[in-house]
């Protein structure tokens, strides 16, 4: 059964509290033409009413000048003092207004070392009416900045970094900005709880009067007659505020709307000078253990391991984002471990395709510090970002999203460049087409990359030298050619995407036993009934009439360019092959197989 509008109650639930906030204020109104003795000819409306904006007014630019940096500070505090600090700007909503006048008697009254400085009349004047609405009022703006604060996505405020930003200047630049439609709801909710206090004002300031205070002293003496003036005015002045708040807000989203962009001259960045990463990096993070030793010696370089391993962790180290006492980071020699990240001069592509959201791609490219806006104009233009100069990153693909971070990254000619599973979320094609750009940018402008992947392919297409890890440790380390050649153990040859890896026991010298199945393979050595690890690659299984091995086609892929059988040997042994030619197998056909001895690696079992 279907409830409400649209099958879901939520509709007149939320209308029904619609109607009842909005019922008195229109009954109200609907009787002021009626009425004979509104208020308005009242002696001092016009100035409670005067005094209440006024107030209203600075003690909201008080809160904003120190709420919003109380708010940031508290959004990114953790401890006992920050919890505590959380809590006691909370506690004014929860006293009684009334009770709030009492707290603020015994700081500022006139018998107070405040209050004597002022010869025991602050509590007379328009100041002590803003210290009363400060206190009640607080809480709407740094709760609501707060919440705004906390909700932004951390790797933004390190992306800024990496782009050269010192923290003031990503306060100013990023946080501000992107949290800045929860600050001006607090700013507005401030506003209208500072225009409205009554009992906190009325205890410590009884005069001069704001409005709130004339309407309890027309509604004491005369009725409700002569307060619909103030009343009236009341609403007006909230209604005001309302509609300069959405008014501020729509010009904000209107200069985010596309602009056309005039792009400099492009000029090509300066050749790259090849860069040697090395380092010595113990990292904890609760349970987990990072522990890497590594002098690279290529310029391009792939740390390739399963999710958890710790690749995003180091690459984060290399940045410079988890601190300074990681251990030691240098490049070709040069420590660069005790420098922050803004000054590391290291170019960072993060997870995720991280953008400054409130930024087009223009602004996005050039906003690093140093940022060449000629060099960066180049970089569009090779990425083809040209024609996106004036979208906004929710306006973009994922392909162009991972080109504008690219160009953002290049356009400080970083003089290293990590890369943190960079195409990652994108799919197929576009992933192929970026390796492919990137590749052919390695070559042509000299980058020295650090790029982390799952994906072995990936590893051998955009790096020289590849490190292996799992669980925080080194499994190998060596040249490209070097590791998919000779893995050093199972456990490597299958993060390298190596197939057809299985146990058996060693039979005798040069000869392993898999199964029903006696294969041909360099032993090393190892003595005769030890039980080793062993693999052979798809491709270098062929398919002969005259081969050793009698099988059973089980399954056949056809890929395109390639076609994959998957095959069943005696004893239910499996195994994956891979031909460029058509095989003309079906499912269940028979074949006979050559498995070559020097094609198949062995390890000890465990390794």
């Amino acid at each position: 059964m279907k409830a409400g509008l649209g099958g879901s109650p939520l509709p007149w639930l939320g209308g029904l509290l619609a109607a009842y906030l909005a019922l008195p204020l229109l009954l109200f109104l609907a009787r002021i033409p009626g009425s004979g003795q509104r208020g308005f000819g009242v002696p001092g409306l016009w100035a409670a009413l005067g005094t209440s904006v006024e107030s209203a007014t600075v003690s909201t630019g008080i809160i904003a000048v120190l709420g919003v940096p109380l708010a940031f500070g508290l959004a990114r505090a953790r401890g006992p003092l920050a919890a505590v600090a959380g809590v006691a700007v909370q506690l004014p909503l929860a006293i009684p207004p009334v009770m709030s006048g009492i707290v603020l008697v015994y700081v500022v009254g006139p018998y107070t070392a405040i209050g004597r400085l002022f010869g025991g009349r602050l509590t007379g004047t328009v100041a002590a009416i803003v210290l009363a609405q400060t206190f009640v009022s607080a809480p709407f703006l740094i709760i609501a900045a707060r919440s705004a604060f906390a909700a932004l996505d951390p790797a933004l405020d390190e992306l800024a970094a990496t782009l050269g930003h010192h923290p003031l200047s990503r306060f100013w630049r990023v946080a501000l900005p992107l949290a800045a439609p929860g600050i001006r709801a607090g700013l507005l909710l401030t506003w209208l709880r500072a225009f409205g206090e009554y009992g906190a004002t009325v205890v410590l300031a009884y005069h001069p009067y704001s409005l709130p205070v004339f309407s309890y002293i027309q509604f004491s003496g005369a009725g409700i007659p002569t307060t619909q003036a103030p009343t009236v005015l009341a609403v007006m002045a909230a209604l005001g505020a309302v509609l300069v708040a959405a008014g501020t807000a729509r010009i904000h989203a209107a200069r985010r709307q596309q602009r056309p962009v005039r792009l400099p001259a492009p000029s090509a960045p300066r050749p790259g000078q090849s860069r040697r990463v090395g380092f010595d990096l113990d990292v904890r993070a609760g349970t987990f253990n990072l522990q890497l030793t590594h002098q690279a010696t290529r310029p391009q370089l792939a740390i390739l391991g399963p999710s958890g391993s710790g690749k995003s962790m180091t690459l984060r180290a290399l940045a410079g984002l988890l601190g300074t006492g990681v251990g030691r980071v240098s490049l070709d020699g040069t420590a660069i471990d005790t420098l922050s990240p803004e000054v590391r001069t290291i170019g960072y592509v993060p997870q995720g395709l991280v953008l400054f959201p409130h930024l087009p791609v223009w602004p996005q490219v050039t906003f690093g510090v140093g940022a060449d806006p000629a060099v960066a104009a180049w970089w569009m233009e090779t990425l083809g970002l040209t024609e996106l100069a004036g979208r906004l990153p929710r306006e973009l693909s994922g392909g162009q999203r991972q080109r504008v971070s690219l160009a953002q990254a290049l356009s400080r000619q970083p003089e290293l460049l990590l890369l943190d599973e960079p195409f990652s979320a994108l799919d197929a094609p576009v992933r192929s087409e970026l390796r492919l750009e990137l590749r052919r940018l390695q070559r042509e402008a000299g980058l020295s990359t650090v790029l982390v992947t799952h994906d072995p392919e990936e590893a051998a297409l955009l790096a020289d030298e590849v490190m292996v890890v799992g669980a925080g440790r080194i499994l190998q380390a060596g040249t490209r050619s070097d590791l998919y050649r000779h893995p050093a153990s199972a456990e490597v040859a299958r993060l390298l995407g190596i197939h057809n890896i299985s146990s058996a026991t060693v039979s005798g010298p040069g000869r392993i036993r898999a199964g029903a199945v006696t294969l041909a393979a360099d032993t090393g050595g190892l003595a005769t009934g030890a039980p080793v690890s062993w693999a052979l690659r798809p491709e270098q299984i062929r398919i002969s009439d005259r081969g050793a091995h009698p099988a059973r086609v089980l399954d056949v892929i056809d890929l395109g360019a390639v076609t994959d059988l998957s095959l069943e040997l005696e004893g239910g042994l499996r195994l994956r092959a891979r031909h460029v030619d058509e095989t003309g197998f079906e499912p269940g056909a028979d074949c006979r197989l050559d498995l070559p001895a020097a094609a198949i690696t062995v390890w000890p079992a465990g390794s």
